[in-house]
């Protein structure tokens, strides 16, 4: 019998990791230190949609769900890659990125738009400026298909600039299919067709989304 597989999904938070510009850096401090206290402990201050997030309804929706709302059952279940390994810098996914996954995606699942741009993550303009991101016609496409969330290797499933995200974050939330984003989603995931994906964000009380330690795991 094959061993089961298990891909971490997240990237790291540490001191002034890459993030959305509108929002604080993260910020890492020492409060106890072994030499001087006798045990080590540290200070974290992020924005909740900082690194491997996960956008809840209310981040978009005034009186949407908030996180710690939410079914915990949305966050894992069956998940299948798309494989965009290769897409241009700032290039929209859409119905014809899509369309051949048709027969592969089945209702309930959780899609994995894998576009190669978690590997270039770092303060550099393609990762901060310039992402490729799901179109409008590709998020109506997918909520079609009836899929319980979507998640993507960028900084946003929207677009980076205005008038790019608004539309795809409002109706997508709006039907509750959670939006996760900056997912690590190496090229190793199309060695399986689906996996089973684990993404449980922090139960932070009354907050538009929150950080995920999220898995995949071989069917």
């Amino acid at each position: 019998m094959e061993e089961k597989r298990i891909i971490d999904l997240s990237l790291e938070i540490y001191h002034n990791n890459p993030g959305y510009f509108p929002y604080q850096l993260t910020e890492f401090s020492l409060e106890k230190i072994k030499p001087r206290d006798g045990y080590t402990s540290e200070r974290v201050a992020f924005n909740t949609h900082t690194a491997t997030h996960i956008d809840a309804p209310y981040h978009h929706i005034t009186d949407g769900k908030s996180i710690d709302e939410m079914d915990l059952s949305l966050f894992c279940g069956p998940a299948i890659p798309i494989d965009l390994f290769g897409i241009a810098p700032h290039a929209e996914i859409g119905p014809n990125q899509l369309e051949k996954y048709d027969e592969k995606i089945r209702r309930g699942d959780i899609v994995m738009l894998c576009t190669g741009f978690g590997e270039k993550r770092g303060w550099n303009s393609e990762y901060c400026d310039n992402w490729p991101y799901l179109s409008v016609k590709g998020a109506d496409w997918l909520a079609e298909k009836g899929v319980k969330g979507i998640v993507i290797d960028v900084m946003s499933l929207g677009g980076p600039r205005d008038g790019e995200a608004l539309y795809q974050h409002e109706m997508l939330l709006g039907k509750e299919i959670w939006i996760g984003e900056e997912y690590r989603l190496p090229r190793e995931l199309l060695e399986h067709e689906r996996w089973m994906m684990y993404s449980f964000p922090l139960k932070l009380k009354g907050c538009s989304g929150a950080p995920v330690r999220a898995v995949a795991i071989s069917e």
